[in-house]
């Protein structure tokens, strides 16, 4: 009785308070910080570089941001195999390429609506539901091992391995069900109607690890991690820098970017993280001008590949 009382008045405490509202501030506070900084400090910050020394270099980064969407797009894939779809046509891997700058637009879920309804055309709802809500798990999971290298830092990083254990058949389906028995619930409580089925029937997951899956998106993160590193080198000056402590900021700092859904992109929550974390560890005035370049060309990339996607769809508001 007492445990029914308590859960109900969770369930009003949840009702009550405006998640979204507090993601909201977060990335809105990230913005003010960023932007703090900036003019704070604008009479130390110079983004003047050679472009005719540094153009290769800005191309390498480019490239890279160009693979890493690429890794990404095939790691999506691999999920959706994952999930029960066994027979994959390439375009699978071109349409979340086209539809990556979604991702920008207010409101940060718009890539993932588009990517639900190429799926659910060719499948079911409730595979291509819980195949794209997933995804972003396997990215945080996979940026999560990677940040756990600073365990040579201190003992606290291990902690962010626990994500990973999460991610197995068992406990993927644990979760799946919850999930339909919440969704069942509120279609019962809207009046409805609610096909009865299995979920096993509509979703089959394919082995007990994704590994391939997780490789793909590994390989996604290292890729970022390459872009930037190269637009910190060309505006660094000072080579006695702490590369591995730089990669796991960077790997904690998109992880922020990633899970504040009001951030579209993740623009200032990633780049206010980065540099709260690094602190006086690095030149925050070479770590910011980093930023700004690299914001700048993973955004340029994402644009030149979506830019077929984005035509197409002005064409069809005309």
């Amino acid at each position: 009785m007492r445990f029914e009382i308590w859960k109900k008045g969770y369930f009003e405490f949840l009702k009550k308070k405006n998640l979204g509202l507090f993601k909201r501030i977060f990335f809105l506070l990230s913005l003010l910080y960023f932007c703090i900084y900036f003019f704070s400090n604008i009479d130390q910050i110079t983004f003047k570089i050679n472009l005719e020394n540094y153009r290769k270099n800005i191309l390498l980064s480019f490239i890279f941001c160009i693979l890493s969407i690429y890794l990404n797009a095939y790691a999506w894939k691999n999920i959706v195999r994952w999930f029960g779809i066994k027979k994959i046509k390439n375009n699978l891997v071109s349409f979340y390429v086209l539809t990556n700058v979604l991702k920008y637009v207010p409101g940060g879920i718009w890539h993932f609506v588009e990517r639900f309804n190429f799926i659910n055309d060719i499948s079911n709802p409730e595979l291509a539901l819980y195949s794209t809500i997933v995804e972003p798990y396997f990215m945080l999971c996979a940026s999560f091992l990677l940040s756990s290298i600073g365990v040579i830092f201190s003992p606290f990083y291990l902690l962010l391995t626990i994500p990973l254990i999460f991610l197995n058949r068992k406990l993927i389906y644990v979760v799946l069900k919850r999930l339909e028995f919440l969704k069942r619930k509120a279609l019962n409580s809207l009046k409805y109607a609610n096909s009865k089925y299995q979920l096993e029937e509509r979703i089959n997951l394919n082995s007990f690890f994704p590994t391939r899956a997780f490789i793909y998106e590994i390989g996604f993160i290292l890729s970022k991690f390459v872009g930037f590193l190269i637009c910190f080198l060309t505006v660094n000056s000072d080579r006695n820098t702490d590369y591995l402590f730089l990669f796991v900021i960077f790997c904690l700092s998109w992880t922020f970017g990633l899970i504040v859904p009001g951030a579209p992109g993740g623009v200032g929550v990633f780049e206010a993280s980065f540099l709260l974390f690094v602190g006086k560890n690095i030149s925050q005035n070479t770590i910011f001008t980093s930023l700004v370049y690299f914001r700048l060309i993973s955004t340029s990339a994402d644009l030149f590949l979506s830019f077929p996607f984005l035509l197409k769809k002005i064409f069809k508001k005309i």
